[in-house]
């Protein structure tokens, strides 16, 4: 399970035309899910990012969880992150969960992310979805669980 975690002053998936989901200050969080990948990694992914320090405290430091900034988070399915990348020049899928499996698990990680943070907000699992945003710093990170 992987996921790339980028600091955002906002951020928005659009649809169709139609906003999916919207956040201001916050964390834009793209999850790749492995075929090997439980609900319990995933629990796992969710609560380190809750607790994961990266945004200004008073001291300038990254010192503050998404909690102490008063931020939102914005989930986004993208089976992409997945790829092998290190031979040829076409990335292979093949690590990827089955996009049947996947939503299912994509879908508990949401509600065990809105069970444990009120503001999160969401893509639509396979849409073809448009994400804007504007990266703060830029900060981005790529965070495992194995």
């Amino acid at each position: 399970m992987r996921a790339l975690l980028q600091r955002v002053l906002e951020a928005k998936v659009v649809v169709d035309g139609d906003i999916a989901g919207e956040i201001g200050t916050g964390i834009l969080v793209f999850i790749g899910l492995a075929k090997e990948d439980t609900l319990e990694k995933g629990k796992k992914l969710i609560d380190k990012i809750l607790k994961y320090r990266f945004f200004d405290d008073e001291q300038g430091k990254m010192g503050w969880n998404i909690r102490q900034a008063n931020g939102g988070i914005l989930l986004v399915s993208q089976f992409t992150l997945m790829a092998q990348t290190q031979k040829g020049l076409r990335p292979d899928f093949g690590p990827a969960m089955p996009p049947s499996e996947a939503k299912v698990l994509y879908e508990q990680l949401v509600e065990y992310a809105k069970s444990q943070f009120d503001h999160v907000q969401t893509g639509i699992f396979a849409a073809d979805m448009k994400v804007h945003l504007v990266n703060d710093g830029p900060v981005t990170f790529n965070l495992e669980i194995e």
